[in-house]
């Protein structure tokens, strides 16, 4: 098959609908009277680095990939899915196709980054053109700036121009939907299955991405307990691998509720700080100085936490829920990210890095965020001396125990371990070697 095509590279926008890459793919496509191939691929320098051969994210996009593949052969499309390293991949597509151009959208790490350069780069030398669009946030990179344009590391400043940003600039769909006419007219392309690319079926259940008025309107009053049915969205894998849009979900829920919309404004802050101080991502403190903290890193303590067994009933619940569905509740994030780094004094690298390998919505920009402000290392971040009580966040957040024993049903029988920690004595262990770290 040699004829000519355009490409559109699917990767964090796994959706037809208000998909702005491939809404300019296929108005390009109009315009030269080509058609589009949507591409998706296994990247094998991803999977490789995955321990869980039933990682319920693989599997995820593997069933979103065969629902979007549904979809087009019903309207004589298909979708080309490889599998490889991705400079490899396109080495062999430009030998099976004419490739006029390749679409695709934004991504914001530093490894995707060089990625996609290393792929444009090869590209321009075949004569191909390789585009980008601003698509899995709402504002992005340097588009909202302190008045000197130098980025913000405070969110609530950040938060207020980006408001005021959402009123003069409110972002519009893109109908990518209207265009699949030009998609590429061929047989259905075979998927590889999951075997193939070295995964096993999950038990995944994959959350509803219709999202909820009613949970929207009470996410104020309902997102902290994480007993109640409903009290959050339940839409973050959604919004991280693009199979809802952030644009249409903000238009349509922006007058229901500020808290959630500054949900969505906190993505769009990680993301730029992400961008203009990528050393985050690269297993550096985004205060340089938390890199002196000396910390314990006590292994058998660190496998106790990710097991669910520090004694600490709260902590326990959130991690037994995280390894058993591949989700946490938010609240209960916090809690057991303040717990392993300041209770065990074990440093968060540990944690974001198990989260990594575990949470079914993981980011990257939202990750790291998240365990450099539990650590008071990020920006932003709750200060040092803040640690979280268990107990106390126990009798605010779960006083019925309804949570805890969901997930802990041996709670009150000799086989709950007991505490491995004091509370009291850990604040201050924590206390005293931040101080000695961040003195001057």
């Amino acid at each position: 098959m040699n004829q000519s095509i355009i490409l559109f590279w699917f990767r964090r926008d796994l959706r037809f609908k208000d998909n702005t890459g491939l809404f300019h793919a296929l108005k390009k496509a109009k315009e030269k009277g080509a058609q589009v191939l949507p591409i998706f691929i296994f990247d094998k320098n991803i999977l490789s680095q995955l321990e869980d051969k039933d990682d319920r994210r693989v599997d995820f996009i593997h069933q979103v990939l065969t629902g979007l593949q549904q979809e087009l052969v019903e309207k004589g499309k298909t979708i080309c899915v490889k599998q490889g390293k991705p400079l490899e991949v396109f080495e062999q597509l430009v030998k099976e196709y004419s490739i006029l151009e390749v679409y695709t959208n934004h991504d914001y790490g530093p490894k995707a980054n060089l990625r996609d350069q290393q792929i444009k780069d090869f590209l321009a030398k075949k004569g191909i053109e390789f585009h980008t669009y601003k698509d899995q946030v709402i504002f992005e990179k340097s588009e909202v700036t302190k008045d000197d344009t130098k980025p913000y590391t405070v969110f609530t400043p950040y938060s207020r121009k980006w408001k005021a940003l959402w009123v003069t600039q409110k972002p519009k769909l893109n109908p990518s939907e209207k265009g699949m006419a030009y998609l590429l007219d061929a047989k259905p392309l075979p998927i590889p299955s999951l075997k193939d690319i070295g995964f096993e079926k999950s038990d995944l259940v994959i959350p509803d991405k219709n999202w909820k008025l009613n949970t929207i309107k009470g996410y104020t009053d309902q997102r902290n307990f994480p007993s109640i049915e409903g009290g959050t969205s339940h839409l973050g894998v959604h919004l991280r691998f693009g199979t809802i849009s952030i644009r249409q979900l903000a238009l349509e829920t922006e007058e229901l509720n500020e808290t959630f919309l500054n949900e969505l404004i906190w993505r769009d802050f990680y993301h730029m700080i992400l961008w203009h101080f990528p050393h985050v991502a690269e297993g550096k403190s985004f205060k340089a100085q938390y890199d002196f903290i000396e910390w314990r890193n006590n292994e058998a303590e660190f496998k106790a936490w990710c097991a669910g067994k520090t004694g600490y009933p709260i902590v326990d619940a959130g991690m037994r829920e995280l390894n058993a569905t591949g989700y946490m509740h938010n609240r209960v994030r916090m809690v057991v990210a303040s717990f392993l780094t300041k209770h065990l004094l074990i440093d968060w690298r540990w944690g974001e890095t198990y989260f990594a390998q575990k949470l079914l919505d993981f980011d990257l920009a939202a990750n790291n965020g998240g365990w450099q402000w539990a650590s008071g290392s990020g920006c932003d971040s709750a200060p040092y001396f803040r640690v979280f009580n268990p107990r106390l966040q126990t009798e605010k957040f779960d006083k019925d125990l309804k949570y805890i024993r969901h997930w802990i049903p041996e709670l009150d029988s000799f086989d709950y371990p007991k505490p491995i920690v004091v509370h009291e004595e850990a604040r201050e262990r924590v206390l005293a070697a931040y101080k000695k770290a961040l003195k001057d």
